[in-house]
């Protein structure tokens, strides 16, 4: 059996290299993955297809989408061949702008990225609400008729005793606060429209204001209780934070560069109808 089993081995090896080799190249984004009348698609244009797919098709299966992506390409190439004679000035243009676009967002990337780091955002964090004064927040509820009158009569009965409550299920006109006896939740300032925000700020807890007047009617207020506002936590803010820094980052950048560039506007006295006229491209 060891000779019967060298002997296998042996041919097998020779089997092996007698075989031709093919040798192949760890591929690069410039690999042919086909041709079209002899244009080239390489590996580098169908991973650029596929990370301009919307969301939701990036997930596919990635054999499904390299074939897929691989179809579409030669697609786009045949039809670009079919009309290339014809490319038109606008085309040109149109291409141009789109270029400029993706590269002008491509600068703004490593900006936005040195700009909008952890360290940055819990610096926006602290500034905007850590080390921010504590605010107020107040309970309250109202009661809204049409006239003064109206609104005198109920801060009588109110201060005669009635139930401020159930003259507001009676009376008020604000039927979604009605039905919960007027109560207006929990607000800060700014929430409200500023009369009514005036006339709570003044108050004390347990206190009814005399009728106050806005564009709704006239109020009878019930400030139930202050309490100092909860900040929030960093997590609840960041999206809104980063969003924040973002914009200044971006626009500090953008005002940097066009400050040392030299810019020239010509066009600015040309007639602004122009930029309707499509038919300048066929002139």
């Amino acid at each position: 059996m060891a000779k019967h089993s060298g002997l296998w081995t042996g041919i097998a090896l020779a089997c092996v290299a007698a075989l031709p080799t093919f040798a192949q190249d760890a591929p690069t984004v410039d690999t042919v993955v086909a041709t079209v009348n002899g244009e080239n698609i390489t590996l580098g244009e169908i991973i650029v297809m596929r990370e301009k797919l919307p969301a939701q098709y990036q997930q596919l299966p990635d054999d499904q989408l390299f074939k897929g992506l691989i179809d579409q390409a030669v697609q786009q190439a045949a039809l670009e061949q079919s009309v290339a004679e014809g490319k038109s000035k606008r085309d040109e243009i149109w291409l141009k702008a789109d270029a400029r676009g993706y590269m002008a967002a491509k600068a703004l990337e490593s900006v936005v990225k040195a700009g909008v780091t952890d360290e940055a955002i819990q610096a926006a964090y602290d500034e905007k609400y850590a080390k921010a004064p504590d605010t107020t927040e107040y309970s309250a509820a109202h009661i809204l008729v049409d006239s003064e009158e109206k609104a005198k009569e109920l801060k009588a009965q109110i201060d005669g005793g009635a139930d401020f409550a159930e003259l507001a299920k009676a009376n008020s006109s604000d039927t979604g606060s009605a039905v919960n006896g007027g109560d207006l939740g929990w607000f800060g300032t700014g929430m409200m429209v500023k009369p009514f925000e005036d006339a709570v700020v003044a108050m004390k807890s347990g206190e009814v204001s005399a009728p106050v007047k806005t564009d709704f009617g006239w109020h009878i207020i019930k400030l139930n209780e202050t309490r100092i506002a909860a900040k929030p936590a960093l997590d609840q803010v960041r999206e809104e934070l980063v969003n924040g820094l973002q914009q200044k980052v971006v626009g500090d950048h953008i005002a940097k560069l066009t400050a040392e560039a030299k810019i020239e506007k010509p066009g600015e006295g040309l007639d602004p109808a122009l930029i309707r006229d499509a038919t300048l491209f066929d002139k």
